[in-house]
Formats: structure tokens, sequence, C-alpha cells
């Protein structure tokens, strides 16, 4: 018996625990061999991974075998895989001659180019070409006019099931797309977004068939936005309350859009609802409190701001990750959820012990403790001299300046 995601069902394979859609209504029995219509109905309910018995499920030759197990997509994806790969490594081989023949100066230059936080060079290729296909779809998608159609959110989904296991080669909450035009920010935002939120939801340990539409549910909350007058979405200064109430309809006109779309779940359509809406109700368009609010539009909420505070505009500079994460900690006390917000504050602080750090005040240090109680205000060594930044409350981490620990 094998664990085996949806996307990756082969016809033959037989089921062996009963699957149920969203709402709790069974779809399947145990012991159901499935066919290709099968298959295209379990991604229809957005079912995200199901267990299937391999071994008994068809009797067929070694040659046979090899091509079922294989899809022809699947070559192809290996194949390109496989020649980045080979790219890369002549790439490297060039990359270390030249470092033999160079300077030491250029030989740190190339080093620091094919190092990253959690990947390497031929990694990130891979993710970054993977970017590149969902940016495609996304683009055509959010371009449909009117009502978004099954075919088009099927195809949505099957590039972030592609992009989504590449996520370990590239660190996604600081990435950012090369060559971003201002025209196709929207865009952006909405992988951002949606590789956020999956990440989120993965950490805060929501249900695994609740992790893919989550995902989903980023990439579409802000679709409504394709409505609204670019000038006034893209003005570089602040909204006049006649703008704001025009953009504040981008919630209703998104939810308008998905509302009759079979092949995704409610949590998905309400995301572009109430990813504005906040715990005390506070929130726009419809002043939802607590559990009032889809658990999917909680984890966008946060993803969205996240996003917004980490990336520079025309209007405003990024906002370092520590000064990020103690707005996210201030907001969790009445305007975000804290079982969300509180596991991506600590997975994003837990592994940063000997990072050196620039505080607000210019001093330099390295974080030597974290606090679990304050994770946001760690403890800093600065020549010497441990400064606890809970106790100092004046001060706060800037910026991360090296993530190398010695």
């Amino acid at each position: 018996m094998v664990l085996v995601q949806v996307g990756k069902l082969q016809t033959g394979d037989q089921l062996m625990e009963d699957v149920f859609t969203h709402k709790g209504n069974k779809l399947f029995h145990k012991g159901k061999i499935l066919t290709e219509r099968d298959i295209e109905v379990l991604k229809a309910f957005m079912v995200v991974d199901v267990i299937v018995d391999r071994s008994a499920s068809r009797k067929v030759d070694s040659y046979t075998e090899q091509e079922t197990r294989m899809p022809r997509r699947a070559k192809i994806v290996s194949r390109m895989e496989s020649e980045l790969e080979s790219d890369i490594s002549k790439q490297d081989e060039n990359d270390s001659a030249a470092t033999k023949q160079g300077k030491s100066g250029k030989s740190e230059t190339i080093q620091q180019q094919s190092v990253v936080r959690h990947g390497y060079t031929g990694g990130n290729k891979v993710f970054e070409y993977y970017y590149d296909q969902l940016f495609q779809v996304t683009k055509q998608v959010f371009n449909i006019v009117g009502e978004v159609d099954n075919e088009s959110i099927a195809v949505l989904r099957q590039a972030l099931e592609t992009i989504i296991p590449r996520m370990e080669f590239m660190d996604v909450l600081s990435y950012i797309p090369a060559k971003m035009k201002t025209s196709d920010h929207i865009y952006h935002k909405a992988i951002m977004v949606s590789l956020t939120a999956y990440i989120i939801a993965t950490w805060a340990k929501l249900p695994r068939h609740d992790l893919m539409p989550i995902a989903l549910s980023g990439l579409l909350h802000d679709i409504g936005n394709m409505a609204i007058d670019p000038g006034i979405l893209n003005k570089p200064g602040s909204l006049t309350p006649e703008e704001m109430e025009i953009v504040k309809k981008h919630t209703i006109i998104g939810y308008n859009r998905l509302k009759n779309v079979p092949v995704i779940n409610e949590g998905v359509k309400l995301a572009a609802l109430q990813h504005h809406e906040r715990e005390d109700g506070s929130g726009y368009p419809l002043g939802l409190k607590g559990n009032k609010i889809h658990i999917y539009s909680k984890v966008v909420a946060v993803a969205d701001i996240f996003y917004a505070m980490t990336r520079a505009s025309r209007y405003k500079g990024a906002s370092a990750l520590y000064v990020v994460l103690e707005q996210l900690h201030q907001d969790s006390f009445g305007k975000l959820d804290p079982t969300i917000v509180q596991p991506f504050i600590y997975n994003n602080t837990q592994h940063q012990l000997g990072y050196t750090v620039r505080l607000n005040d210019g001093s330099v240090g390295k974080i030597v403790y974290t606090d679990h109680a304050n994770p946001t205000r760690p403890w800093v060594n600065i020549k010497g001299k441990i400064i606890n930044l809970a106790m100092e409350r004046h001060l706060h981490i800037a910026e991360i300046i090296s993530r190398k620990v010695e």
C-alpha cells in the first residue's frame, strides 16, 4: 500500500480506503479499481491523495508495466530536469575552472552565486522553471472574461501540484522573481501568496487534504482585482476614501467569478471574499468575526500580509523579516488567528541561532538565544554584551546580515 497524490494515480490502482468529499460524502468505496474517469472525478473534487494498492491491481508484462508506471508527461518532466541538471553541472565545471585561474575574490563571488539558504543552483533553476510555467497559466486564467471554468481550474491545480514539491530547493518566503514587471505584479503576488499559504497551512498542521485547496485559495484570492482600475491599484501613494471603497469591491467581484465553479470547494471561493476579514470584525467586506471566517481565508490573510510587508512597492520599502513577524505577532491578539500565526512565527525563528543581525540602532551582533515566549525578540550578543530584546523594547532586529552560523 502506498499514499499517492491524485495527480500521480494510474488506471488500475485499487483504493485501500473509502474516499470522501470535503463535505463528508462518500465518493468511492474501498476496493474500487480506478479508471481514467475515476481519477478525473477525484481531481474535480479536489482530493489531494489516496491510499492505493498497486501490487495486485493489474497483471502486465514487464515492458507494459514500465510504460504504464512512467506516463509520457512524467518522462518529459524527468528529461527536462535531467537536462537542467546537466547544464548546471557544466556551468559548475566552468565556474570551478574559472575559480582556479582567478583571484581569491572571484572564487568567493562564484561560491556565493552557487549556494542559497535552502538549496543549490540546480534546484533553483528547476524551481524557477516551474514558477514560470505557473506564472504563464495564472496570467491566462486571470485574463478570462467572466466566470472561471472547470478546465482553467484543473490547469492551475496541475501547475501548483508540479511546483510545490520543488519548493524545497528555494527559500520561498524571501524569493523575488527575476525581471518582475509592474504590470505583472498581480500574477506574481498570487503565486507567492499561494506558496506562502501552503507553507503556513503545513506549519499549522492543518489536514493534508486542505493543503492543496489552501494553495489554490492563495492563487485565486485577488482575482477580483482584475476588474479594478490599474491606475488605482498601482497608485504611488495613499488612496482616497472613494478609491479605497472601489478597491474593497475586489473581494465580492472575485467571489462572484468563482462561486459557480463546481470543481473548487466553498473554502476556496470564500477565501476570495473573506481574506480581508479580521477576527475582531474590523475587516471587510462583511465585518465577520472569529469562527464566521473560513479557515482558508484566515491562512490566506496571513500570507497576504506577509507578502505585502516583505516586498517593496512604488510607495514603500520592504520590511525586514523580524519587523513583519513582530507585526503578525501583535495582530494575533485580536485581528489574526493565533493558531495560524504562532506556528508561522515559530518556524521562522527557531533555526536562527548564530545569525548575524543588525538592530534598529545600527549595532551588529549574533542571535544567541530564542525565547519561545517572545520568538520575535531573541537575545543578541553585541561585542560581548547580551541584549534581551524582550526587555529592551525600544530595540528590534532591523536586518539579517548573514545566515552563516560560525
